[in-house]
């Protein structure tokens, strides 16, 4: 599977579990039964670091808190801030254009510009 198809199906699984109990990999099977290695890694890599990726959030974001965002918004930022901060192998404005990307295709306008500026926060830390 292409990274792209990854992230998006990533971002469908984190998006579900927002708020469930469901098994993590219950809900990875149930969006797609493909194996793929960058797909279980965006996953649980972001379920694991979750309270960080939190913490670390809400120090970028002004005038909002994270439990304010619209869930979209929020999981792609969680999604992302776990790719830039816990992985080497793609360069940080690759992944923050991917996640304005699927912002664009699941959130509107907008939402894109705050994804960028939330993320740019950590390129140019």
């Amino acid at each position: 599977m292409k990274r792209r198809e990854a992230r998006e199906h990533a971002l469908r699984v984190l998006f579900q579990l927002d708020h469930s109990e469901m098994d993590v990999n219950e809900a990875m099977l149930h969006v797609t039964e493909e194996k793929d290695v960058f797909y279980d890694t965006l996953v649980k890599g972001t379920l694991a670091h979750r309270e960080e990726i939190d913490e670390s959030l809400e120090q970028k974001l002004e005038n909002w808190s994270l439990n304010r965002l619209p869930k979209i918004e929020r999981t792609i930022l969680r999604m992302a801030v776990f790719e830039l901060e816990h992985t080497e192998d793609t360069p940080k404005p690759v992944i923050v254009n991917e996640a304005i990307e699927l912002t664009k295709a699941y959130g509107d306008e907008q939402s894109s510009r705050f994804v960028n500026g939330v993320l740019s926060k950590y390129i140019n830390k």
